[in-house]
């Protein structure tokens, strides 16, 4: 299953979760990072990676 980047390292975080990183035409990686909402999120280890949907965290507000 492919996972376009949605997400470019820089954009703001739009709900807290895990994201997948993902290649420039959408493969797997197999690493994903933990984002705040409203953060910016991390650069990717390598050129052209971005970051896919997430798994949303459920938390008590």
């Amino acid at each position: 299953m492919t996972n376009k980047p949605t997400l470019r390292p820089g954009n703001r975080t739009p709900v807290s979760g895990q994201y997948p990183v993902v290649g420039p035409r959408g493969g797997e990686t197999g690493q994903e990072v933990t984002s705040v909402e409203g953060r910016p999120l991390p650069p990717t280890p390598k050129p052209g990676q971005g970051y896919g949907k997430p798994d949303v965290t459920r938390h008590k507000k």
